[in-house]
């Protein structure tokens, strides 16, 4: 969990070349929310010439261009990888253009699941370029196995949770914490998967270590967080009803031990994505995370956000309304509507620890 390569200290060119979009490039995506003063510039040759705002309705005023070289007018000292493939895989077209990258001096930022420092042709090219290739998703060494050491942490502890995969576990989480922190909270936002990391600097990606260990990488996490802050809001990632992420879902849980969660789910989905598994319904979702919790420290679920990006506003605060009745729990679209609604639950049950 070692801060190096800190985003913020860069002027980041981001490459997305053929799948720059709001749900091609979530990578992308991620940095011009959060990042957008870094970054100077995306590269697609397929939507070159056009601004980040025309895509994705977010990152005014950031160019698209065609190639590394038509970046390199803007000065960038970081090239980011821009998506995250299923299998995490490099793109093999991508081969040249980092050969590129490294050699114009650029340090390089990657969420994949292959290791741009485990190879050798890039790492010695890098060496002799006097660059860093940082893989964000590349877990620590020597994990442990979980010990429930992070019930003992004098941090209120609130995991993101969801329906599915990409339903706004990271986006809640970071923007809950920045609102509690305009409210005064010592919050801190802990990642878990390879974008988070990339935007605020430190984390382990879940998603990378060895089954036997997962939960014990969550529960390093919340012990990293509680040493400076008293309000952690930690990333959620998958979910319980998904076919192939539950496991990573369940580790998250077991190991961050929260003391309550937010629930995330897309009010347009019913199915599990990219499968036929239908959704329960939300009380029933919410009821199996809590049950999971009950053995080891019983946690409740304070609210939800959800994620309207595809529907309109009226549609929106129409899902709002229809969830909280289904529920009894405050709901919000925390980029909408912000997470105050969120952060209230929280205060709650920060003062009654």
């Amino acid at each position: 969990m070692k801060k190096q390569l800190h985003p913020k200290s860069h002027r980041i060119a981001v490459l997305a070349e053929g799948s720059f979009g709001v749900l091609e490039s979530k990578t992308a995506t991620v940095l011009v929310r959060y990042l957008p003063d870094n970054v100077v510039a995306v590269i697609d040759s397929t939507k070159a010439g056009r601004d980040v705002n025309d895509v994705i309705e977010i990152g005014e005023g950031i160019p698209i261009v065609r190639t590394l070289g038509e970046a390199m007018q803007f000065q960038p000292t970081m090239l980011a990888i821009g998506i995250a493939p299923p299998g995490g895989e490099l793109p093999p077209a991508w081969r040249a253009i980092l050969h590129e990258v490294i050699g114009a001096g650029l340090h390089v930022m990657s969420g994949l699941h292959h290791f741009l420092s485990d190879d050798a042709e890039l790492a010695e090219l890098a060496s002799a370029n006097d660059v860093i290739l940082w893989d964000a998703r590349k877990p620590p060494e020597n994990l442990p196995v979980a010990t429930c050491k992070a019930a003992d942490v004098d941090a209120t502890v609130i995991l993101t949770v969801g329906s599915d995969c990409r339903v706004g576990k990271m986006l809640s989480g970071i923007e809950v914490t920045h609102a509690a922190r305009a409210r005064g909270h010592n919050a801190e936002f802990c990642p878990t998967g390879q974008n988070g990391i990339m935007v605020w600097g430190w984390g382990i990606a879940i998603d990378a270590v060895v089954s036997d260990f997962t939960a014990g990488a969550a529960e390093q996490i919340v012990l990293e967080g509680a040493k400076n802050h008293d309000l952690l809001i930690v990333e959620g990632q998958g979910s319980l009803v998904h076919p192939g992420y539950s496991g990573v879902t369940l580790s998250l849980l077991h190991g961050s031990l929260p003391d309550a969660m937010i629930f995330c789910h897309q009010p347009s989905r019913a199915t599990v994505a990219r499968y036929t598994v239908p959704l329960p319904s939300l009380p029933q979702m919410i009821a199996q995370y809590e049950m999971l919790t009950v053995p080891i420290k019983p946690a409740k679920v304070l609210g939800l956000a959800l994620n309207c990006f595809d529907l309109s506003e009226a549609a929106a605060r129409e899902a709002i309304v229809a969830a909280e009745a289904e529920t009894g729990l405050p709901a919000t679209d925390v980029v909408r509507f912000g997470a105050e609604k969120l952060v209230d639950a929280i205060q709650k049950v920060h003062r009654e620890l």
